[in-house]
């Protein structure tokens, strides 16, 4: 039987795992899958890295000479961004190659209108790898969870994020010495706001967001709010307090639509969700009838990403001679049966909610406090003078029972507006986990 022959664009750090795995493991993958799959291409900007990492590899310096060969039956995309990287794949799609990527930036972005052409052409298009590095998540969403209905996802799907977070619990340092820290380990690009401001993160969201409601790809739609304005006292303050802080992506689905942010997020320190640290990743799915799972594993790193690419490629390989309505759908659900829906803005979530007030010491001011949020429906579960400061301020931490978020943002502004408070109120939202 003919050789599966693979066409690999860039040889960066999930471009050279995958090539050593594709090398390494090439005949534990043959005795899976029943025949050999072979690198026969591979275009880098490297030259001279190409040839010493794929030395029987043919070197394609045109990366869309590669994607058009007739020797090639899967181009597996690993340059990453959006530009090059959409205009190889639509011309990979429209010469009827079927694609690997790990780009999640790509699918969210461009997902529809990827899989539209790819359904037009009848070709594969994978994306494992594209969130959380070597979990199979989206295997489980688009395979193992179809007898279910999905309730929410909630993920640690950014490692950098992850690790900084904790570190500055573990050892109370602040963010900008902590993130100097990974960027020196090698955690955190040069340029970080990728991963600390949410960004990455709201692009796995979305598209596991998409994979679990049946809908599709609407990362415009995805609330984003980083961890790089976070205090260390709050992330020690919520631990006195039985709680966690860790940056999530959330989606869920009510009657009233679908929920689709990205924050820093307080979680009970019973869970497992809470204590997940360092740069691991964790999902935690919860459906109508299996209830609740969490998958948890290495979410970058060249070897552990590499892993999902190639499974993915085997994948392909086994339903190469499939019709395409006897595959799985790109988006779990079949193209035609996906639906729009409506997405909450952040004013019509409910959530719970950490406030934390720096205001004068002295009689009165809680009760005026907790008035405001009275008068916006806000009921207290916790309230909390954490002692006082230098200039006669004291440190308050509130914490709310659920409440529509349009409420909190109502009551912030007039907290601020009193004479006895000295500084913006600090807001953290918080996730019980009880769906």
């Amino acid at each position: 039987m003919q050789a599966i022959r693979i066409g690999l664009l860039g040889l960066g750090t999930v471009g050279s795992g995958t090539a050593e795995v594709l090398q390494k493991n090439a005949a534990e993958i043959s005795r899976r899958l029943g025949r050999e799959v072979r690198l026969a291409m591979v275009s880098s900007r490297d030259a001279a890295k190409a040839r010493s990492v794929c030395p029987d590899a043919q070197y394609m310096a045109d990366p869309f000479e590669l994607v058009r060969h007739p020797d090639v039956d899967i181009v597996v995309e690993l340059f990453g961004g959006t530009q090059i990287a959409k205009d190889l794949v639509l011309e990979a799609v429209e010469n009827g190659k079927h694609v690997v990527t790990a780009n999640k930036k790509l699918l969210a972005e461009y997902g529809n209108e990827i899989f539209a052409l790819a359904g037009r052409k009848n070709v594969m298009v994978q994306f494992e790898a594209a969130v959380a590095g070597g979990i199979p998540i989206i295997k489980a969403l688009r395979e193992g969870m179809s007898a279910n209905r999905i309730k929410s996802i909630m993920g640690i799907i950014n490692g950098t994020s992850n690790f900084i977070l904790s570190e500055m619990r573990e050892k109370g340092s602040p963010f900008a010495q902590v993130l100097k820290q990974a960027q020196e380990l090698g955690y955190a690009e040069a340029d970080p706001t990728f991963d600390i401001e949410g960004h990455d993160a709201g692009h796995k969201i979305t598209i596991m967001s998409a994979l679990a409601f049946g809908t599709p790809v609407n990362f415009g739609a995805c609330y984003l709010e980083g961890i790089s304005k976070l205090d260390a006292r709050d992330i020690r303050y919520a631990e006195e307090l039985g709680y966690r802080v860790k940056l999530l992506g959330i989606t869920r689905l009510s009657e009233k639509g679908v929920e689709l942010r990205v924050h820093p997020t307080l979680l009970p320190e019973c869970r497992l969700l809470a204590n997940v640290n360092g740069v691991m990743n964790a999902v935690r799915v919860n459906a109508d009838m299996v209830g609740e799972t969490l998958y948890y594993g290495a979410g970058a790193g060249a070897l552990p990403t590499a892993s999902a690419v190639v499974a993915d490629i085997i994948d392909i390989s086994r339903l190469l001679s499939a019709d395409s309505g006897h595959r799985v759908p790109y988006l779990a659900f079949q193209p035609g049966r996906l639906q729009e829906v409506h997405f909450l803005s952040m004013d019509e979530i409910t959530s719970s909610y950490y406030l934390r007030v720096q205001a004068a010491d002295k009689a009165g001011v809680l009760g005026s406090i907790a008035n405001i949020l009275a008068g916006e429906g806000i009921s207290i579960e916790a309230l909390i003078q954490k002692g006082v400061l230098d200039n006669n301020q004291a440190e308050i931490v509130i914490l709310t029972h659920s409440t529509v978020e349009q409420n909190i943002r109502r009551a912030i502004p007039r907290i601020e507006a009193e004479a006895s408070v000295s500084a913006p109120v600090v807001m953290i939202r918080m996730e019980s986990l009880n769906d």
